[in-house]
């Protein structure tokens, strides 16, 4: 396959020298807006960008890629970011809207992917709130949403990653940080997955949940039924999909996160964009700086080696997922490239 001369760009930027995700997410609101809210009295703006701050000086040496907001962690901590790393932008604000029939993503008001891409990104990200059994307007709106998204990414070419959630039906509006529907059935993810694959949604990298819930994920080498059936339902979203496909976290704690990587790394995973698993513990020290830093590092960056031993020991580099079978082609790229390229 084919891919355009700033698609190919993105996706090289985001990955690193093995074609590895090892991506860290600091685009986080709610949760640390409530965070600062509690121990600072007010979810002041400088408080909650000097965390962002923290958490990308420290980190960003250990990622192929940041994700940051475009609310917090960039405008405040853009001279922190290493240039020498990928940067994906937030596209969506957190707060969406809810009725009876699920929930549609929202854009941050005057926010686009031509305002990302101009600022210097090299990869746009969409949380989008999913469920295949949404009402029927709420489903228009979501397909609507992506299918944009989509177009919008290949006319300033520059990758498009998408992070489908599933949610509770009849739950609270998402206000808060995002915690895992327990109720979740491994189906949903599926049939999510089979939704946006499809070519008219235009995705590049796939950011995915588990399709067994964290809290009852059990160890992939225990040798059980249930760790068989649950490396299949990860092997199954592989199957689907030939692009490359990402692990979230979703806040889940450090523990269950290395099982669910695990399972997809074996699966063709080709990487992960993580946050509140690697430093969210390391968060609840603020206000005390000196050991919130001191705990990234003693805690958080031990974990990053683990994981990203365990990508290196099991995962499927991005170039080797069945769209580039062929080998990385770049559209246009022969002698005419000059007359053809659209930009």
């Amino acid at each position: 396959m084919q891919i355009s001369a700033g698609k190919l760009w993105s996706l090289r930027r985001l990955s690193d020298a093995r074609g590895f995700f090892t991506m860290i997410a600091v685009d986080q609101r709610p949760g640390v807006e409530q965070l600062v809210a509690e121990r600072h009295g007010s979810p002041d703006w400088e408080e909650i960008g000097r965390i962002k701050r923290l958490l990308i000086e420290e980190l960003s040496p250990f990622a192929s890629a940041m994700l940051l907001d475009p609310q917090y962690a960039f405008p405040y901590a853009h001279l922190a970011v290493d240039p020498a790393r990928g940067l994906l932008i937030t596209l969506e604000q957190f707060a969406c809207e809810e009725g009876p029939g699920g929930r549609k993503t929202l854009v941050y008001p005057g926010w686009s992917v031509a305002k990302i891409k101009r600022l210097g990104a090299d990869g746009v990200k969409l949380m989008l709130w999913y469920r295949p059994d949404a009402a029927p307007d709420v489903l228009a709106h979501q397909h609507a949403l992506v299918e944009r998204v989509g177009r919008e990414c290949r006319e300033h070419d520059i990758a498009f990653l998408l992070e489908p959630l599933v949610y509770p039906l009849g739950g609270s509006a998402a206000g808060d940080s995002y915690h895992e529907d327990a109720g979740k059935r491994p189906e949903m993810v599926l049939a999510t997955v089979e939704e946006f694959r499809k070519e008219r949604y235009g995705i590049d990298i796939f950011k995915l949940e588990t399709p067994v819930a964290a809290a009852v994920i059990v160890d992939p080498d225990d040798g059980s039924a249930e760790a068989a059936r649950t490396q299949a339902w990860f092997d199954r979203i592989d199957a689907l999909l030939d692009r490359p496909w990402v692990m979230l976290s979703a806040g889940a704690a450090m523990e269950p996160f290395r099982r669910i990587l695990t399972y997809a790394f074996r699966a063709g995973a080709s990487g992960y964009l993580a946050g509140r698993a690697i430093w969210w513990p390391a968060a609840l020290e603020y206000p005390d700086w000196d050991a919130f830093r001191a705990r990234v590092r003693e805690h958080g960056l031990p974990y990053v080696s683990l994981v990203q031993s365990l990508l290196a020991q099991h995962g499927r580099p991005w170039t080797s997922k069945p769209a580039f079978a062929g080998g990385l082609v770049m559209e246009d790229g022969g002698p005419d490239f000059l007359r053809h390229y659209q930009g």
